[in-house]
């Protein structure tokens, strides 16, 4: 090669790595470390303190805010820094070389790529197809709640909570979108941290991230044959990268009874017994005055705290939290407490890997008192109103007893109805350990295995010397020992997949296998050693067993389930879901049911027609879905086996041993099979004004087929006849939920609205076409009734027309025309009122100015009747209970005009009427709620990044015209049938809590 050509070729070579140089040249300066200072600020122009900075893709490398929303962070000058901070949305900004960075972060308007929970996955909330209602953990933040059924009530369109009783501890009842069963149950499948459970007491609410309700069929029907009643997921916390934060959270505060009943005083009291039985029949030596309700409505104290710990890496994050719930009732000794622990973790151990588990503890007690039943049969509330007044809580002539009722040794005075040692205590413990294997970026193979174990106990005693009931047999004591345990394991694979930046599809695939198993003890006994009593007494104590019992049960759920998920630019959205479940509580042939759904949604904002709306209405969807759900809760463990009852022999001592006698019971079924819900659902979600205002509308329709009826018989009979598929009951409805968010200078309003209508109608109950139930003890009458096309919940009775001024006597209206009014005709029954509500509704407003946040939460229910069962024996006047004031105005004498009957002996005029059916309809002031933010500047340099304190009054005012304790109860809120019933039910209580909320 000649000269010249080498060196062309060597200029043409220094050329070329010249401009290589000068290419990466930009390239080699942004790598090298970039100092980046700057401020970080609200949409009002305040300094944000505490918002958190990190590299993406390297959480490790991050800092925060400083009072005045300063910041300085030494990043790669090719990096990208992501800002955040709680109730703001997350900025991402490029370095590209810059050193001063300032950033605004908008408010939170829980736009529509929020996140929410689905079954086995997440989605983002734009894309839903199905009806599904999500409640954050921020909803509750400043407001003593203590249950998850509790942070529900009144913040999703078609979930009904009820607190059916103010005791400590009682259970709130939880109905999506109506009742669908009679006797499978109808509380929804809650599934914690994908641990599936029918008990959820044992969760503190500080705990909880958010809160998903699957409303309809197609959402849910990825779980099957537990899913017809809805499902509520329920995620707890979890520990985020970038720093460490200890949390502290407490209130404390009073409550008080909302509401008495005034009842007669020792003279009146005398003046109708005289009147009941004739004059000169009372015994008027006792002439001392007891007001029974001031002696035992006293002040209930409420107290919780909270401790967690969070925090994390770009590989590990961990949420740990204990906590210590106490609340002693009104009534003594009414209480309850719960201690709880619980750690979230996960680790990304390899970039193939991540681990994670969820472990929780608690131990919870309480101490319990009778209600819900007249006071003879031990029901303190209705002792309280029957309770003689000139009775005292000793007997004088037996300091060491209560006083005894002498009209009715049975009917013992307050306290000795209080006085019984009634504990449940419950250690439980959940757990699950999962592993997400990335096989490759877009298919995971996710395996799970969870454990929920509880071990319950419950002891009863009654004091033998104290209590009549308890003299009769020289004390009573009970002991039950319960233990469940249930063990998951499932195994689940993902693939999503986006294909040429519009197509997106999602599949779900796998495999589940629970086993359940539950044992028991009881034991029953009395006739106590002499000195026993409350703090010593064990069963061993007792010389007489009247019952000893062990039994074990156990079932096992075999499931395989799928899913398909599809958008075209989230514009069109699919999505499929099958399950096939396999029961052991079901006969072989009969075990395996399969629950289709199908749904799809039409974002048709993103059409070009409706591009002229846009600037409004900035998102706009269609939703229809269908799809089937199971219940397989009211089929016993060996319900379609034949059942054997046993019956012990006395062994003489000549004899030998023969066993028990075993006897025909109850016939088995082995073509039983669960009931099967199908349902139509039809939405529309809208946002308006830049999500300013978002709306969700829902019509649906649910049909229950092959419901579990009990086919009845007359007692002479003998025998029971088995469970059967044997009905049908609709449920259709409508419900709406409005969210707004006005932000004005320096005041922020936010409000939420959501009202449901439900229809119910029973359409076929088979062979026996009519059942009647909720019997009233005092008149021996039922007075619920089911009928084919009659509503749950319908009262059944006569018509009353008043009081007739000549008799005194209740006008019962003559229906069959026998000319038969002044006397109760059977043949006159008819329906007279109905305890399912027209609609429910709830509302909510935050208004926030400079650090002050006034919270008012608003629910309601109308159009439902509450039969008072209460008033038959506090207004009946047909024996020797205390009777409220109300019987001043009773019928003394012929041509006296009122609408209290006569005082008699006779049960006439306590028949199941109208005249105890009363309008339920309510609205409640539930919690108003004045909370301050202190100022972060301030507060910075002690090391504290958030202090707030509030005070609450909760059940504030109630607007309603019904005339008991409460109209927010239920009578047996287990059964499905026997609603809208009051008769002694423990009254709400009205509560002043004042709490903080501190982060370090």
């Amino acid at each position: 090669m000649n000269s010249k050509k080498k060196m062309r070729l060597m200029k043409s070579w220094q050329k070329t790595c010249l401009a290589i140089m000068l290419l990466l040249l930009p390239a080699l300066a942004f790598a090298q470390s970039v100092q980046v200072t700057g401020n970080v600020k609200d949409q009002a122009g305040e300094a944000i303190i505490g918002a958190t900075i990190v590299v993406k893709g390297n959480t490790a490398t991050g800092t925060v805010t400083d009072f005045d929303g300063n910041y300085s962070i030494s990043v790669p000058g090719n990096a990208t820094l992501v800002f955040s901070y709680l109730g703001m949305e997350t900025a991402e900004v490029a370095v590209n070389g810059q050193k001063t960075i300032d950033v605004t972060l908008k408010d939170d308007s829980k736009s529509l790529d929020e996140v929410v929970v689905v079954g086995y996955g997440t989605m983002r909330k734009k894309d839903l197809t199905t009806a599904v209602a999500s409640v954050s953990s921020k909803e509750w933040a400043d407001r003593p709640v203590i249950s998850a059924q509790q942070a529900l009530q009144g913040k999703a369109a078609g979930v009904q909570v009820i607190q059916p009783s103010g005791k400590p501890g009682a259970g709130l009842t939880v109905r999506v979108r109506g009742t669908t069963s009679l006797n499978a149950g109808n509380d929804p499948l809650y599934v914690v941290d994908g641990i599936p459970t029918n008990d959820i007491t044992n969760i503190s609410p500080t705990d909880i991230e958010s809160l998903q309700i699957l409303k309809d069929a197609s959402s849910a029907a990825i779980y099957g044959a537990r899913a017809a009643n809805g499902v509520v997921l329920i995620t707890t916390k979890q520990g985020s990268a970038g720093r460490s934060e200890v949390s502290v959270s407490m209130f404390a505060g009073f409550s008080n009874v909302a509401k008495t009943i005034k009842t007669l005083n020792t003279t009146q009291f005398y003046d109708l017994y005289d009147e009941i039985y004739g004059a000169g029949s009372a015994d008027r030596t006792k002439n001392t005055y007891t007001n029974w309700s001031d002696e035992m409505y006293s002040t209930g104290v409420k107290q919780n705290y909270q401790v967690s710990l969070s925090g994390g890496t770009d590989k590990v994050n961990y949420f740990i939290s204990g906590g210590y719930q106490d609340e002693s009732g009104i009534i003594k000794p009414a209480s309850y407490d719960r201690y709880s622990f619980r750690s979230n973790t996960s680790a990304q151990t390899k970039d193939w890997l991540k681990v994670t588990s969820n472990v929780s503890f608690a131990k919870t007690s309480r101490r319990d008192v009778a209600d819900n039943a007249n006071s003879g049969r031990g029901g303190v509330i209705m002792s309280i109103l029957n309770t003689p007044p000139f009775m005292t809580k000793w007997d004088p002539a037996e300091p060491t007893y209560y006083y005894r009722n002498p009209y009715q040794g049975a009917w013992e005075n307050p306290y000795a109805q209080a006085d019984t040692y009634d504990q449940n205590s419950d250690y439980r413990f959940m757990g699950n350990v999962g592993l997400d294997f990335t096989i490759t970026k877009d298919l995971h193979f996710k395996p799970s295995f969870a454990l929920d174990y509880t071990a319950h106990k419950w002891d009863k005693f009654i004091d033998p010397v104290k209590t009549n009931y308890g003299r009769n047999a020289n004390g009573r004591g009970e002991h039950a020992d319960d233990e469940y345990s249930t063990w998951l394991s499932e195994n689940i694979i993902t693939y999503d997949k986006k294909f040429d930046g519009k197509h997106n599809l999602s599949l779900l695939g796998g495999g589940t296998f629970q086993k359940y198993n539950h044992s028991n003890t009881y034991m029953s006994v009395e006739d106590f050693v002499k000195g026993a009593n409350f703090e010593t007494m064990t069963l061993n104590m007792a010389n007489k067993i009247n019952s000893a019992t062990t039994s074990k049960d156990a079932n096992t759920l075999v499931s395989f389930l799928g899913r398909v998920q599809y958008d075209y630019e989230s514009r069109y959205l699919f999505t499929a879901n099958i399950r096939a479940d396999g029961s052991s509580k079901l006969a072989p042939g009969n075990r395996w049911g399969y629950f289709p759904s199908v749904s799809g949604g039409w974002r048709f904002s993103s059409e070009e027609f409706f591009m002229p709306l846009t600037n409004v209405v900035n998102d706009a969807k269609l939703r229809l879905a269908w799809g089937q759900n199971g219940n397989q809760n009211g089929i016993g463990n060996y319900d379609y086996m034949q059942k054997y009852d046993l019956s012990r022999t006395e062994q003489t001592s000549s004899g030998a041993p023969t066993g028990p006698n075993i006897n025909v019971g109850r016939y088995g079924n082995r073509n039983l099979k669960w009931e099967t819900t199908t349902q139509f659902n039809l939405g529309l979600d809208l946002s308006l004004f830049d999500s300013r205002l978002t709306a969700e509308f829902d019509v649906y329709h649910k049909k229950t087929t092959d419901l579990l009826l009990y086919i009845t018989l007359p007692a002479s009979v003998g025998r029971e006849l088995p469970m059967r598929n044997d009905g049908e009951m609709i449920n259709k409805g409508f419900e709406f939920n409005l969210t707004g968010h006005i932000l004005t200078g320096t005041v922020t309003w936010d409000a939420s609205a959501n009202m449901s209508f439900n229809k119910n109608r029973l359409s076929k109950l088979g062979l026996t076409p009519e059942y009647s139930t909720a019997k009233i003890e005092s008149n021996n009458s039922d007075v619920i009734i089911m009928r084919e096309g009659l509503p749950l919940g319908s009262f059944y009775g006569y018509i009353s027309e008043g009081v007739d001024p000549e008799t005194g006597n209740i006008k019962y209206k003559d229906l069959n025309n026998n000319g038969i009014t002044g006397t109760a005709d059977p043949n006159d029954k008819t329906i007279i009122g109905n305890a399912q509500p027209d609609f429910t509704y709830g509302l909510t407003n935050n208004v926030s100015w400079k650090n002050f946040t006034l919270s008012a939460f608003i629910q309601g229910s109308y159009g439902n009747d509450i039969y008072n069962a209460t008033r038959i024996d506090i207004e009946g006047m047909f024996d020797h209970k205390n009777q409220s004031t109300t019987v001043l105005n009773r019928w003394m004498r012929p041509g006296m005009v009122t609408d209290i009957p006569r005082a008699t002996v006779s049960k006439e005029n306590v028949q199941n009427s109208t005249r105890f059916v009363e309008d339920g309809s309510y609205i409640r002031l539930k919690a108003l709620t004045l909370a301050y933010n202190f100022n972060k500047k301030l507060l910075q340099p002690l090391g504290i990044s958030a202090l707030s304190i509030y005070g609450t009054a909760d059940n504030l005012v109630t607007l309603t015209k019904y005339r008991g304790y409460d109209p927010e109860l239920s009578w047996n809120g287990t059964s499905a049938a026997q609603l809208g019933i009051d008769m002694g039910t423990f009254p709400q209580t009205r509560s002043f809590i004042f709490g903080l909320n501190l982060t370090f």
